[in-house]
C-alpha cells in the first residue's frame, strides 16, 4: 500500500451480501445522497446547517471495483475488501466543499480542491423490485489526484488514508505494498463511459448559461484519454464510511421489519482495536 495505514480487525459486515444482491435488482443503482451545508448569514436560518440532497449512482465498494470489459485502465489486484460504498463526482459541484466544511477539519473551498472531507452524509436506496429500503449513515471522504504523488502528503490525504484504510480488510497479504490509491482512482475513471468522463469537461456547474463556455468546456464531449488533464482535474471518487446501516423490508406487510446495523470498535484480548457490526431487529 502506498501509505502506512492501520487496518482494524473487522469481520465482513452481515448486511453486505444482501445489500449488493438487492442493488443488483435495480436497473441503475441510483440513491439519494443527503449532506448538510453551513447556513449563510443571509438565510436567517434558526439552525447553523441546512440540508441538501441529490441523486447519485453507486459505483461499488472501495477497493472492489467491479469487472468491466470496457475499462482499459490498469487495475489493482484484489488485495482488500471493504464495506465502503463509492460514487463519482465533479470537484466543482457544491457537495464537495460541503463535505469539507462539515468535516472535523472544517476545510475551506481551497482545501476542497484536494483529497479530504469527512462531512456527515446519509444515503438512501429504495429498491422497489424487492420492496426494500437501505439507509447508510456515516461520513464521506473525497479522493482526488493528490492522493498519490511526489512530496509531502497533505493533511487531507493523510485523513483519507487513515479513515478509509482502517476499514479496508486485507485479503491478499503479499499484495499490500504494490496496491496503489492512485491506480484505484484511475480505474474508477476508466470504469465510466466516455460520455460520463466528458461531463467533467462541462461548463462550470451552476454558472449562468448565457455565458458562452470556452472550447475546452462544452457539453456532450466524449473522453477516451484516461489522463485527460481537464477531466482528471475535476474528477473525484467519494467514499462513504458507514457508522450505521438500516435495511427496512416492506416486501410483506404482515412481516415487515427493520434491521439496524451499527459499527462499534473495542479493544481486543491482545490490546489491538477490533471492529464489529451489531444487529437490532426493529418494527419498521
Amino acid at each position: 500500500m502506498s501509505s502506512t495505514t492501520h487496518h482494524l480487525t473487522t469481520p465482513p459486515a452481515p448486511w453486505k451480501s444482501s445489500f449488493i444482491q438487492h442493488l443488483g435488482k435495480m436497473p441503475s443503482p441510483e440513491f439519494v445522497l443527503s449532506t448538510v451545508k453551513p447556513a449563510p448569514p443571509s438565510s436567517n436560518s434558526p439552525v447553523p446547517y441546512l440540508p441538501r440532497a441529490r441523486f447519485c449512482i453507486y459505483r461499488g465498494m472501495w477497493s472492489e471495483l467491479p469487472e468491466n470489459k470496457h475499462n482499459e485502465a490498469p487495475m489493482n489486484d484484489r488485495v482488500y475488501e471493504s464495506e465502503l460504498p463509492t460514487f463519482t463526482s465533479d470537484v466543482r459541484m457544491e457537495k464537495i466543499p460541503e463535505l469539507f466544511a462539515t468535516g472535523a477539519g472544517h476545510g475551506d473551498v481551497e482545501q476542497s480542491q484536494g483529497s479530504g472531507g469527512g462531512g456527515p452524509v446519509e444515503a438512501v436506496w429504495w429498491i422497489k423490485e424487492v420492496g426494500i429500503q437501505w439507509r447508510v449513515k456515516g461520513t464521506a471522504y473525497v479522493i482526488g489526484e493528490d492522493i498519490e504523488g511526489e512530496g509531502k502528503e497533505s493533511s487531507g490525504v493523510r485523513t483519507v488514508k487513515s479513515q478509509l484504510g482502517e476499514r479496508m480488510r486485507v485479503v491478499k497479504k503479499d499484495g499490500e505494498e504494490s496496491w496503489s490509491w492512485g491506480k484505484e482512482l484511475t480505474a474508477h475513471f476508466g470504469n465510466c463511459s466516455p460520455g460520463m468522463r466528458g461531463s467533467w469537461k462541462n461548463p462550470p456547474p451552476g454558472t449562468p448559461a448565457d455565458k458562452e463556455p470556452d472550447e475546452e468546456h462544452k457539453l456532450g464531449q466524449k473522453v477516451t484519454d484516461l489522463n485527460d488533464k481537464i477531466a482528471r482535474t475535476n474528477f473525484r471518487v467519494v467514499v462513504i464510511k458507514p457508522s450505521e446501516v438500516e435495511m427496512t423490508d416492506l416486501s410483506d406487510p404482515e412481516k415487515a421489519r427493520r434491521h439496524r446495523y451499527t459499527f462499534v470498535s473495542e479493544t481486543g484480548d491482545d490490546g489491538e482495536m477490533v471492529g464489529k457490526w451489531t444487529d437490532e431487529e426493529l418494527w419498521p
